[in-house]
């Protein structure tokens, strides 16, 4: 299916033009370039830094632009290299093999697949097309999608500037910049008519019609296809649409997501899929399945017959239950911005806002696309099972029921993709203790028997040495931070000296907002500085992005600066700036612990904390999103769910449980340790971890409760 739609070609033509440009012996780096299987296959990320450690970091692990820049010394002498080249070879096989195996999943016709939709797609980060956690997931989906064998393709956008970069004043103070992405130096390759003229379609939006190229990029068997409208055809503003992720203005959000359903729709047919089950990831792409309509109007269908039909072939995601995360607009918004599409569906606008309204008939109402994207799917999901229960709660209106039971919304909880969270020591001790292919079978409860049997001293190694690289890392990115807010010397110098790599480590990372409650960990300050001082050290990470126009999240971390004056902050706390996948993988292989203490029941899922698992870190959280089903007692703690109407009583008490559990459970139980320095009971905490995360909360295991519970359902 990948190589029969447009583009595959392509990307072949681009990797050979690329190998064109360098040493003969190299032309297996420049085709594994452009598949992001790479990045997830052992070995993969040290065989490209090889050829160059230095500019692999500048170009931000892009080997495109790696082998564009590298200087020629440097391609000679990797060329020269015959253990290099060996490996090239090898992993460029084991790739080939990978990615040529038939489809594996029954019921989906690879000429018909799953169209998957959405704003963002974290797959790596040399392609900056994400903000957070939605598109994370998005990322590892596709790939465990790969991985499975299941017939799919991908739509999106491709954002010139992608999202904000962070930078932090010296007052704690968020300020954000945007950098351009150079969409010519990304793995990936325009999609052509002929291996020469662009593919160009054309969105109606504004009233114009906006001309739009396609980019394929590829991830493993998956192919990605990004929308851009940066086109000297079109005007400025429509150039604009592409620019950024999440943009604040409301009437260009509104333009990306008449781009991302009806442009995707559109997309997907000229490059000739057609796709049997199409999935909107969260309400921004809603306008797909009412193009489908569009088409099938055209051809004679009334109204009701091409929405029904349109339905029957889409299912709904929804990711939030937060009500920024729904957004509404005015009807006259939406109106100008979706000029002409009650024209090419038939019927009068009322009909078309109404279904994007919960109640179809206030006027007043003003509509959103996660009310549309529940009316026109068959098939409608939270992404846990708590957050299922959350959503029937909010959108029982929209279905006209009186029982919550009875609102057709269930949950796929969410997964993550074990190959790239799991960090590369953990992944080889296992491929030494499971068994050769382990990874394919990890949704069978029996290739986790022997867990057990893995030696403590290697785990317990395993995990010192990951502790050790991120206090390695935090002593290089804090010093670098310091200096950049303009700290003053002694306060800089403390970074180079702080992070001890025997100390237990707790990280607290994820998308900064006002519910995911970071100030709990200074609540109680003279507490929490209490267990710095403790004759048993403690060192705390911290990093996030607060959205641009969030400024509670943005005061919530200013007021934490406050307190870096205070003796030992400065040394055992660190916040890092700009928050990206690269960290992520730092922080949740290398922390001991990780904390998650949203406010429920706002936690749709909370993925971090599954990443975090797969390495053996123990989970702090309060019992919301996944921690609700994941928790046994065996791998981590839990914080009451329970939801309260006084917020502030609410943060105090879980703020001191948070602090009791650290105090009186956490660091006890971390530096009890036997004859031989090993912390057994952690130990044994660890194995736990390890087999619920990657058992229960992997995106394979994911893929395959999608296929089973939506793409295949009866609804």
């Amino acid at each position: 299916m990948a190589d029969a739609v447009r583009g595959a070609e392509d990307l072949r033509q681009a990797a050979d033009q690329l190998a064109a440009r360098l040493p003969s012996a190299l032309a297996p780096l420049a085709r594994m370039a452009f598949n992001y299987r790479w990045c997830w296959t052992l070995g993969g990320s040290d065989l490209f830094a090889a050829v160059d450690a230095d500019r692999w970091e500048v170009c931000g692990h892009n080997p495109v632009r790696l082998l564009q820049e590298a200087p020629t010394l440097a391609l000679e002498r990797a060329a020269a290299d015959r253990t290099l080249i060996q490996q090239a070879y090898s992993l460029e096989e084991c790739i080939a093999v990978e990615c040529s195996r038939p489809p594996q999943v029954e019921g989906i016709d690879p000429e018909r697949p799953v169209a998957f939709l959405c704003a963002e797609y974290g797959v790596h980060g040399s392609l900056p097309v994400y903000a957070g956690g939605l598109g994370v997931l998005a990322g590892d989906l596709l790939k465990a999608a790969s991985d499975s064998g299941l017939p799919l393709v991908a739509v999106g956008l491709l954002y010139s500037q992608g999202y904000f970069r962070q930078r932090m004043d010296i007052s704690g103070w968020q300020h954000e910049y945007w950098v351009e992405s150079d969409p010519p130096r990304l793995p990936g390759a325009l999609v052509t008519r002929d291996g020469l003229e662009p593919l160009v379609i054309h969105v109606p939006i504004r009233g114009r019609q906006v001309a739009t190229q396609i980019w394929r990029f590829a991830v493993g068997r998956v192919p990605l296809f990004l929308l851009d409208t940066d086109l000297p055809e079109n005007d400025p503003v429509d150039r604009w649409i592409t620019s950024r992720l999440y943009v604040g203005d409301r009437d260009t959000r509104l333009a990306q997501y008449a781009l991302l359903g009806i442009g995707g729709v559109r997309a997907l047919r000229a490059v000739g899929v057609e796709p049997g089950v199409l999935h909107l990831n969260e309400g921004h792409p809603a306008l797909a399945p009412l193009e489908l309509a569009a088409a099938d109007v055209a051809c004679g269908a009334s109204f009701d017959e091409a929405l029904e039909a349109a339905r029957a072939r889409t299912v709904f995601t929804t990711h939030t239950p937060v009500p920024a995360g729904n957004e509404t607009y005015p009807a006259e918004q939406m109106q100008r911005v979706f000029s002409g599409l009650d024209e090419r569906l038939g019927v009068d606008w009322e009909r078309i806002l109404g279904l994007a309204r919960v109640d179809p008939g206030n006027r007043d109402e003003p509509p959103g696309m996660t009310a549309l994207g529940l009316r026109v799917s068959r098939a409608r999901n939270g992404v846990s099972r708590r957050h299922g229960g959350v959503a029937r709660s909010i959108w029982r209106p929209v279905f006209g029921v009186s029982k919550e039971n009875d609102v057709p919304i269930g949950h796929v909880t969410n997964g993550v993709h074990l190959p790239t969270w799991m960090a590369e020591p953990i992944r080889r001790l296992l491929d030494a203790q499971l068994g050769p292919g382990w990874e394919s079978r990890s949704l069978a409860p029996d290739t986790w028997a022997k867990i057990a049997d893995v030696p403590d001293e290697e785990l317990w190694r395993i995990r010192c040495e990951l502790r050790a690289g991120l206090v390695e890392y935090v002593h290089q990115r804090a010093t670098l931070d310091r200096l950049a807010r303009g700290e003053s010397a002694d306060y800089v110098a403390m970074a180079s000296r702080a992070f001890d790599p025997d100390h237990l480590t707790i990280g607290f990372a994820r998308r900064l907002a006002t519910y995911k409650r970071l100030h709990l960990l200074s609540r109680d300050l003279p507490r929490a500085l209490r267990l710095l001082r403790g004759s048993r050290d403690v060192q705390f990470l911290m990093a996030g992005k607060a959205h641009p126009s969030d400024d509670g999240a943005k005061r919530v971390v200013q007021q934490l600066f406050e307190t870096r004056g205070a003796p030992l902050v400065g040394e055992h706390i660190a916040y890092l700036h700009d928050y990206d996948l690269r960290m992520a993988r730092h922080l949740v292989s290398g922390c001991d612990v990780w904390v998650n203490v949203p406010r429920p029941p706002l936690e749709a899922s909370g993925t971090s904390g599954m990443k975090a698992a797969m390495n053996g870190v123990l989970n702090i959280s309060v019992l919301d999103g996944w921690w609700a089903e994941a928790h046994d007692g065996t791998h981590g703690w839990a914080i009451s769910g329970e939801v309260d109407d006084n917020v502030e009583a609410q943060d105090d008490r879980d703020a001191q449980a948070l602090l009791d559990i650290l105090e009186h459970e956490v660091i006890p139980l971390f530096y009890e340790r036997d004859a031989d320095g090993i912390p057994r009971a952690w130990v044994r905490q660890m194995k736990a971890s390890i087999r619920a995360g990657a058992l229960g909360f992997s995106a394979r295991r994911m893929v395959r409760d999608y296929v089973d519970r939506a793409y295949l359902a009866d609804t």
